[in-house]
């Protein structure tokens, strides 16, 4: 029974799984602020690069 409340112990002071936890958190944050750029300039980027597009194929 001591082997396992010491397992126990180890685990919940283990805070190896936090780290991990924050760097994901953050990873997820970080794609969350891609995302609402991309939607934001989307629209901008792409008209931007259609009138480039135009512009090289005109005569």
């Amino acid at each position: 029974m001591s082997t396992i409340m010491s397992a126990v112990r180890r685990f919940i002071a283990d805070e190896d799984g936090v780290t991990a936890l924050e760097y994901g958190m953050i990873a997820a944050l970080i794609a969350a602020v891609i995302v609402g750029a991309v939607k934001t300039l989307g629209g901008d980027i792409k008209g931007t690069f259609g009138t480039i597009a135009d512009a090289l194929t005109a005569p």
